[in-house]
């Protein structure tokens, strides 16, 4: 039997797994709601659901894999007890990573031709009503999308099909190097902006003005929501990296480094956004409009302007290459671990995959704009959007913490042991009773809060 495939190294782990973790998200919604709910006090109230929530469901994904020692559907089969039914939860996790690939597929071939037009001077002078017609025109064009869709595809495949450690860990470290060191000088240009300060002290004062206005049980809500949707936990995409990570260092101290550095990156992207709209007096939206239409606008109007949005959209090229390359590789481990395929086929069957599921996304912003299936206004995309993060991401982090607390699944002191083998901080055993029964109830809230506020409205 051939030896199963195994990270190079502790960086690598920490790399590619905060690759998978740091997305869009980060970019085009922490800035927003920051503001929109009080800024820094927001950021706290946010760090501190960052450990209540993100440290010991992560923690516990991982430790997952690393005691199965295979994807989400083999680990599940490894772990639970004999004649349980546990494995049921895997399937469903995988088809939440390709769920999740069909639209940021799509998206990444976004980045990818703005980055283009960037360098190519297509937005130099532009005006706002300038580069929301280049956006929508986009949007109306099919295959311009599919062409650019194919290519983030095409990128994706060909570093997953040269390896784990080759291609997949390797490409990752240069990726995320290269997103931290564009993310700093991006937001030293905008911190030396004129009259960018007001817009720094709109992302780091606090507000509490806006908290009351707002509600506290609002704020208090939406600090659970971002916590715990930015680390895109509960469809195996984090088991698939502790199944390849070795036994020389805990698990929890490695998480609380994985969501320092997607912290990191929120934090940048506010500093780079805020002060560069504050200097050029326009309003931070949210969403895509603010990274298609607004940011454009801001680079088009400022000294070098070519040069930054350049940077900036080829540092968020590598943030959802990252990911894609992370969750392109939990779904070919199902296919290599449970279906016995080699890695080569299993890239080239799943770019078959990819290559058709991905239109109804891209479609849905044009010939079948008329579907619109939550409510008006709304697309295929945010319905995969919220398939994903409001069903799977949170019904897939329940069932693992039940899992991994529960003596009728794999058991807590099962779950300790192999999170805790190897040298680094352990995981409090003084928190299980929160993590068998209240972390459950908040996730259960977001999820269901979630769900009723995107469909009654």
């Amino acid at each position: 039997m051939k030896e199963r495939e195994k990270l190079s190294s502790r960086l690598g782990f920490i790399l590619l797994s905060a690759g998978c973790a740091i997305g869009l998200g980060n970019v085009w919604r922490f800035p927003y709601i920051t503001g929109k709910y009080g800024g820094a006090t927001f950021v706290l109230i946010y760090l501190i659901f960052l450990l209540l929530i993100g440290v010991p469901v992560m923690t516990m994904e991982f430790a997952i894999g690393r005691g199965g020692k295979k994807n989400i559907v083999g680990a599940y089969r490894a772990l639970e007890p004999e004649g349980s039914k546990w494995h049921i939860a895997g399937p469903f996790a995988i088809f939440g990573n390709y769920m999740l690939l069909f639209f940021y597929l799509p998206i990444t071939g976004w980045l990818l031709y703005y980055f283009i037009s960037n360098m190519t001077g297509s937005f130099a002078g532009a005006d706002t009503s300038a580069v929301a017609g280049y956006f929508n025109s986009m949007l109306a064009n099919p295959p311009l999308q599919i062409g650019w869709m194919l290519l983030a595809l095409a990128i994706t495949a060909f570093v997953a099909v040269i390896g784990l450690a080759k291609g997949v860990e390797r490409v990752s470290k240069i990726m995320m190097g290269l997103l931290f060191l564009l993310m700093i000088a991006l937001a030293i240009n905008s911190l030396t902006l004129e009259n960018s300060m007001e817009g720094l002290m709109f992302f780091i004062k606090p507000d509490f003005g806006k908290m009351v206005e707002s509600g506290l049980s609002e704020v208090i809500f939406a600090a659970m929501g971002q916590a715990f949707f930015t680390l895109s936990l509960g469809i195996g995409a984090m088991t698939i990296m502790g199944s390849y990570f070795g036994e020389e260092r805990t698990l929890t101290g490695e998480t609380e480094r994985i969501i320092v550095l997607d912290t990191s990156i929120a934090l940048l992207s506010g500093l780079i956004i805020f002060p560069a709209c504050s200097s050029f007096g326009i309003e931070a939206g949210s969403g895509p409009s603010l990274i298609f239409i607004t940011l454009p606008n801001v680079f088009a109007k400022m000294h070098g302007g070519i040069l930054w949005g350049s940077l900036f959209f080829l540092a968020m090229s590598f943030a959802a290459l990252t990911t894609l390359i992370a969750v392109f590789e939990n779904i070919l481990s199902y296919w290599i671990d449970v279906r016995g395929y080699t890695r080569k086929k299993a890239t080239l069957v799943n770019i078959v995959i990819f290559a058709i599921f991905c239109l109804p996304c891209i479609f849905g912003f044009n010939i079948w704009s008329a579907f619109q299936p939550l409510g008006a206004g709304t697309g295929i995309m945010d319905l995969e959007d919220f398939i994903v993060s409001n069903l799977l991401l949170p019904l897939g982090s329940l069932v693992m913490i039940i899992f991994c607390t529960s003596r009728y699944g794999w058991g807590w002191d099962r779950f300790i042991e192999t999170a805790d083998k190897g040298e680094g901080a352990k995981f409090p055993k003084w928190i299980r009773y929160y993590a068998a029964y209240i972390l459950p109830l908040i996730i259960l809230y977001v999820t269901v809060k979630g769900i009723l506020d995107i469909l009654i409205k």
